[in-house]
């Protein structure tokens, strides 16, 4: 069922070529009501905050109203699967995310296709996630905590937000890389695990950079390293997991998708705004206190960008033996 990636890529980048002739009267007036942006989570994280910060610039932008509503159920599949059962107008949009892209992996009977079923509009932001343990753990640095694990095989728990989440996925990266033996214990949610942590019943985890820095700043947790190749401007004493461990990379993203069969023209208009947000000082300013990156670029870097990285995590998942819960 899965769109081979190079036919993939032919065919985003033919519906991007479409002569200007082929605009309809409804793209050339887009928009001229309300839109929607389904966020498949609950209020409150990493990528609700991003559709939030998006919606109001393209509604002033735009001239009319980008209302976010939250479709939180299935890891993001409940939202994914309404717009694209919904009309390729650019009237409702997707708050797309990494999630979305590994679960064309975890999920055997999705009745969509990511990749097929749902056109990239623009990229919004990059994140990185931060590796966490208890302030009373030995390890101080990704390297004592690798030689730490080594000589304790079989005793370390990796608190993960759920089978298939990133909190799970980048923390195994780290493992297989690293050669060490981390047994995944998974919650409902970061939240439902932090306390954990903090009491020492789990010993590593992986959280968004959004959700560590108060706990880092507070001291409540000691941040080891950044999933990130370079360290973050809100957390510059952290080094990049990388340093200790070369070619480890796990980066979280969030954007724009619509419904496949949307207008180039419609997704032209909010792929134009998007990127005039992120080269927005302001803006960018409200994304690096939350530990993101601008992640600009066109809907036919965005849809390679998502292929590339739908493959990468794939592999992962499919060599740790992942399934969704």
């Amino acid at each position: 069922m899965r769109l081979p990636r190079r036919q993939f890529l032919h065919l985003t980048a033919a519906a991007l070529a479409l002569p200007t002739l082929s605009r309809s009267a409804g793209a050339q007036s887009y928009p001229s009501r309300p839109v929607r942006i389904l966020v498949g989570y609950a209020p409150g994280g990493e990528t609700d905050i991003t559709a939030r910060l998006i919606g109001p610039w393209l509604s002033e932008r735009l001239g009319q109203q980008f209302v976010v509503e939250n479709r939180p159920g299935a890891s993001g599949n409940i939202a994914a699967e309404a717009v694209v059962r919904a009309s390729p107008d650019g009237y409702t949009l997707l708050l797309t995310a990494a999630n979305n892209a590994y679960n064309a992996t975890l999920y055997d009977q999705l009745r969509f296709n990511f990749i097929r079923d749902i056109a990239p509009v623009a990229g919004i932001c990059r994140g990185s996630f931060v590796m966490v343990v208890n302030p009373s753990f030995p390890a101080k640095t990704v390297a004592e905590f690798i030689a730490y694990a080594k000589t304790n095989r079989g005793k370390l728990n990796l608190g993960a937000s759920g089978a298939g989440s990133g909190s799970q996925l980048y923390g195994e990266l780290f493992r297989s890389m690293a050669g060490i033996e981390l047994a995944a214990v998974n919650y409902r949610g970061v939240g439902a695990a932090l306390p954990d942590l903090m009491a020492g019943r789990l010993e590593v985890m992986f959280i968004p950079a959004a959700t560590a820095i108060g706990y880092v700043k507070a001291g409540t947790l000691r941040a080891l390293g950044v999933t990130s190749p370079t360290r973050l401007d809100v957390l510059p004493d952290v080094p990049a997991i990388s340093d200790s461990v070369p070619g480890y990379e796990a980066i979280s993203w969030t954007g724009l998708g619509a419904p496949a069969s949307t207008p180039a023209e419609i997704i032209a208009t909010v792929n134009r705004e998007v990127n005039a947000a992120l080269a927005d000082a302001t803006f960018k300013a409200r994304l690096a206190d939350l530990g993101m990156q601008p992640f600009a670029g066109s809907p036919a870097e965005f849809a390679k960008f998502i292929a590339d990285y739908t493959d990468k995590w794939g592999k992962v998942i499919r060599a740790a033996g992942i399934k969704a819960e």
